[in-house]
């Protein structure tokens, strides 16, 4: 497996040519990195005004290993070989390193870039990747790789601070200042012109042959420098390292990597807006930074939030007096680390009285709001409190608690409540205080433990009785002043003080299970399943030429073909899939098939556009212009692995990938809409798809208008 680093974008207050003469004083050898044993340049090209230095070492490190691996291994020096090119003209060093040892069984690339901040020509920006393949080591691979990642993270941290060490030197030379790169003379001459600054350029390769036949200044420019080259290290795409101190917290190195990789996968595949680092990260760490792991969660809340219009709850949605009145819970101040603090008074809630008042649904929805208010708060603290702040705190009041709140749908509502939010909200619960537990809850923690997350559980701070006013206790975490005057304290807390629901707010089951299915469909979107063999279809019928059909579908799972398709004549009355056939219930998804099996693509019916393949986890917008009147049946069809050019056989990884999908079955969630020529706003090119975010948990990134697809229409 092939590991990857990313770094954010490291930003130094001080000159390109000031951070150039401290990183220079890194050779031969460096005393702050000890397994930097010593480096021996072998090639040096220079440019005749001295603009162009191109050196390449070979590096010999002592690196940190088991002396019996090393002896398996037969050396006791693992050689590097690195490039750099600095361009003096474009204020820009880039260093590509890659291992020389063992370069048959391991294969390390490095590529590490200092050029000028875009916004402050006084500060330079530093950027470094690399990447670890490990083939074979005689058995040890886990080892090597271990050993590698362990050497190459503690490296990372030391970066900074031996630019910095430098730096402070330079200081006490009496050096804070040096000149920027000038043309000699003649060459000012030559080019009278006033130059413009031009964008920053890549790494400039130059051939073998450059240092032995001359290659002059001026051709080597030309080769290197393109106006059409994007500039490194902008803000809106890149993370810039002080920002994820400031906002996100202190992360290892690889931690950083992790979020920068899965930030830029979601950029790659949800163009547009998408959701903030903070929310991210809490994915991560749910995860424990596996990224595959944390996209696959990540991607299916996005979804959901998404078919729900979760992003819009807390503007939309009004809860019933009858939650208002009783529901025995709301925010109050904040602990003593700056996280909101939510107060619950659980022990004077009637739970049974508000399920049967309101419904589990609307239950949920309410907790749903509380937690988006959360979200909102903890950004709020951010700024306030000058530190990351992504979680909050909830005090936990059971005094009162009896076996009235053990009733059946009761504990059922809370075990759905705990579900939910433990998928979408993960890693936003910093600490939970349960108060006065009574000798009922052992029985309630039995029933709700198994639904809650270890993580999570870690966070649990139980006690009995009066035990959270001694040490250790409730002002250990919230400070005296605000605690709630019903825990002993002297804050008046404006919390619901609960009680029973009058019976006369009861409703019917019935009448629930409609207001249930009201609340839940509130929605745009439908779900449907998709299998090998069994297409979903939509019909559309169109009257009048030039309408534009819309759609918008995410890919809940699974790899699927999207088919837009014309036919003069109607289908037959659609026939749902009773998916007995493959043996599965589908009950968040139907499945419906409209293109006969004796139809013939050519004489019943004619594709109008190009196949369109759409990876899980991706969101896709477009439209379509009709140039006829008749039906058009958009279709997500399930999207087979090609077999090898040279035979028909599939390739390995392509079966082990298709194993991965369960029997053959794809998910997707999509809308459809026919507008009026004169009604759309849109580009009125054919087919023309995007991958866009959907989420009001989105940092404000520009919307992509680049298609991910798109065609001319059809004729």
């Amino acid at each position: 497996m092939v590991q990857k680093y990313q770094s954010p974008v490291r930003v130094y207050k001080h000159p390109f040519e000031l951070i150039m003469a401290a990183y220079e004083r890194r050779f031969p050898t460096c005393p702050l990195i000890p397994m930097f044993v010593a480096s021996d340049t072998v090639n040096e090209y220079k440019s005749e005004d001295e603009a162009i230095h191109v050196i390449e070492r070979r590096c010999k490190l002592d690196i940190d290993a088991p002396r019996l691996l090393k002896k398996i291994a037969g050396v006791d020096y693992v050689y590097f070989v690195q490039k750099n090119s600095l361009n003096r003209r474009e204020r820009t060093l880039h260093i590509e390193a890659y291992n020389e040892t063992f370069s048959n069984r391991v294969i390390i690339n490095e590529h590490c870039c200092y050029t000028v901040h875009p916004d402050n020509e006084d500060w330079t920006c530093f950027e470094q990747s690399a990447s670890l393949d490990i083939k074979s080591f005689f058995g040890f691979e886990s080892t090597v790789e271990k050993i590698a990642m362990k050497q190459y993270t503690s490296n990372i941290k030391k970066g900074k601070e031996i630019i910095e060490y430098y730096l402070k030197q330079l200081e006490e030379e009496g050096i804070t200042f040096v000149p920027r790169w000038t043309p000699p003379v003649a060459c000012k001459l030559e080019s009278s012109t006033t130059h413009t600054r031009r964008p920053v350029s890549p790494a400039i390769n130059i051939p073998d042959s450059a240092t032995k036949e001359g290659l002059n200044n001026k051709e080597i420019l030309n080769t290197s420098s393109s106006p059409s080259e994007p500039t490194a290290g902008t803000p809106d795409d890149k993370l810039d390292a002080d920002y994820i101190k400031r906002y996100l917290g202190d992360l290892t190195p690889m931690q950083e990597s992790c979020l920068i990789r899965l930030r830029q996968w979601l950029q790659e595949t949800h163009k547009g807006k998408i959701p903030k680092d903070e929310h991210i990260l809490r994915f991560l760490r749910a995860r424990d930074f596996n990224i595959d792991k944390a996209r696959e969660i990540l991607c299916q809340s996005l979804t959901w939030r998404k078919q729900h219009q979760v992003d819009y709850i807390l503007d939309t949605w009004n809860p019933p007096q009858v939650l208002q009145d009783y529901y025995a819970g709301g925010w109050h101040h904040h602990d003593k680390d700056g996280r909101p603090l939510y107060v619950l008074r659980l022990g004077q809630m009637d739970t049974k009285g508000l399920v049967r008042a309101l419904g589990e649904e609307a239950l949920l929805r309410y907790v749903l709001s509380i937690n988006e208010e959360g979200l909102r708060r903890c950004e709020e603290n951010t700024k306030v409190f000058g530190r990351p702040i992504s979680s909050w705190t909830c005090l936990v009041d059971l005094e009162g608690l009896n076996m009235r709140h053990l009733w059946r749908p009761g504990v059922k509502a809370l075990l759905r409540i705990i579900e939910v939010v433990e998928a979408n909200y993960p890693e936003t619960l910093g600490r939970l205080l349960i108060l006065r537990a009574p000798r009922v809850f052992p029985v309630l923690w039995t029933l709700v433990s198994p639904f809650i997350d270890d993580n999570t559980r870690k966070k649990f701070l139980i006690y009995a009785g009066n035990d959270y006013q001694g040490p250790g206790g409730l002002l250990d975490y919230i400070d005296k002043e605000i605690i709630p005057d019903f825990l002993g304290g002297e804050c008046m807390c404006e919390v619901p003080e609960g009680g029973l629901v009058p019976k006369s707010l009861y409703r019917t089951a019935e009448e629930l299970e409609n207001e249930d299915i009201k609340l839940w469909t509130e929605t745009i979107y439908q779900s449907a399943s998709v299998f090998k063999g069994a297409p979903h279809e939509v019909l559309i019928q169109i009257v009048d030429a030039s309408s534009v059909i819309t759609w918008d579908f995410d890919v809940c799972k699974g790899d699927i073909v999207f088919n837009i398709f014309h036919s003069k004549r109607a289908p037959q009355p659609p026939k749902k899939d009773s998916l007995g056939a493959h043996s599965i219930t589908s009950p968040g998804g139907n499945n419906v098939q409209l293109i006969d099996k004796v139809w013939q693509l050519g004489r019943d019916y004619s594709m109008v556009e190009s196949p369109l393949i759409c990876k899980e986890g991706e969101s896709v917008q477009g439209s379509h212009v009709t140039r006829w009147p008749g039906f058009y049946i958009l279709q997500w069809k399930f999207h087979s692995m090609p077999a090898c050019a040279t035979t028909n056989l599939p390739r390995v990884d392509d079966v082990l990938a298709s194993l991965q999908v369960s029997s053959h079955k794809c998910k997707v969630m999509y809308y459809t809409e026919v507008i009026g020529s004169e009604d759309f706003r849109g580009s009125m090119t054919s087919l023309e798809s995007s991958h866009s975010g959907f989420s009001q948990l989105s940092a404000a990134t520009t919307s992509s208008s680049q298609s991910h697809s798109s065609s001319m229409i059809s004729r």
